[in-house]
């Protein structure tokens, strides 16, 4: 099996990253693992798409930092491969993280990703539903009942309005952003002094005003669905907690958050099986859902993370049932000459 991992650039990779992990895997599980910045896609003439992509050396790989080292060195394979030849293509580069320095950058794996999907790649995940994802709003397509009570807009009045109305507790975030930047938790005794937040947050574009959830003091969950349903390998769920540190809201571990085991009930079952119809339609693959008490804060749709952290804490090695899924799919589409539909094939 061939397979493409797009990323935004080698040099802001880590040995830690769920993308080195699941090439590392693929590796080892004797697969072609490519990498590709997104910067070195390329579309020619005669009507294929190439791209400069890297691959290290084959081997039973024990640890991360011996492989990425690997891939980042001397001797790495690198060559100008057809995209087109490749079995899966996997769109792991985050917008948001080329949104300021780069963002013509932005949506290019969507747009690349289109293209090879109609050769017969595999693409994942399906890059017309990504494209319907790339800021928040796409979180009010599901169900009323898995969401926090949301204004989007950027005018402060309507903000403080909507304040007021939910007792003087709400978080401000971006529309377009990750990793907790501009996040903010407004208190009551915060509102006279809302403006400047406001400013910080909006701007780069629209304001999130949420719904504050008190269950947010224990921090959320992290569950990694797959297929549209919550991953779980040898009887364990793919999951994990993020613990706020301090008076930070934020518990993501950018900002200082810690981790630790989950427990997943009945309701976050509940919430993931509510989810997945609007998942399944769009061909999301990979997704990663968090979720706090009864309501999920945020579903990560591009280059979803914690794999590793999910396989500390319940001793299961999740890229093993990722690399599988990819391969029953590959098997799928021999069975089908690569004519299939990749928004269905992607969920299978």
């Amino acid at each position: 099996m061939k397979i493409g991992f797009v990323i935004n650039k080698l040099e802001t990779e880590r040995p830690s990253f769920t993308t080195t992990q699941l090439a590392m895997q693929a590796t080892n599980m004797g697969h072609q693992a490519w990498i590709i910045p997104i910067g070195d896609l390329a579309y020619h003439p005669d009507e294929h798409i190439r791209a400069r992509a890297r691959m290290a050396p084959r081997c039973n790989y024990k640890s991360l930092q011996t492989y990425f080292n690997n891939l980042q060195s001397t001797h790495a394979k690198i060559e100008r491969i057809t995209v087109d030849e490749l079995d899966v293509l996997l769109l792991r580069n985050n917008p948001v993280d080329d949104a300021i320095n780069r963002p013509w950058a932005q949506n290019m794996g969507t747009v690349f990703g289109r293209v090879a999907m109609q050769r017969g790649v595999i693409v994942l995940n399906d890059p017309n539903g990504l494209a319907k994802a790339l800021n928040k709003m796409y979180f009010q397509y599901f169900p009323e009942q898995v969401r926090p009570q949301t204004l989007i807009t950027r005018d402060r009045n309507e903000i403080k309005t909507f304040a007021k109305e939910q007792g003087g507790t709400i978080v401000l975030k971006p529309l377009q952003g990750s990793g907790g930047q501009n996040v903010f938790l407004i208190r009551p005794e915060d509102l006279p002094n809302m403006n400047q937040m406001i400013d910080a947050v909006s701007r780069d574009g629209y304001v999130v005003a949420q719904e504050y959830l008190p269950a947010a003091e224990e921090g959320d969950i992290r569950l990694f669905l797959m297929n549209g349903v919550p991953l779980r390998h040898r009887g364990k769920y793919a999951c994990f907690q993020r613990i706020r540190t301090g008076g930070d809201m934020r518990s993501n571990v950018q900002a200082g958050g810690t981790l630790k085991q989950a427990k997943i009930t009945d309701t976050i079952l509940q919430l993931a099986e509510m989810v997945r119809p609007k998942l399944v339609q769009d061909g999301m693959f990979l997704v990663g859902l968090d979720i706090v008490g009864n309501k999920l804060i945020e579903i990560n749709l591009f280059s979803p993370g914690g794999l590793g952290s999910a396989r500390r804490f319940e001793k299961v090695n999740f890229n093993t049932a990722v690399i599988q899924a990819l391969e029953k799919k590959v098997q799928y589409m021999k069975y089908y000459q690569r004519n299939f539909e990749n928004v269905e094939m992607a969920i299978l």
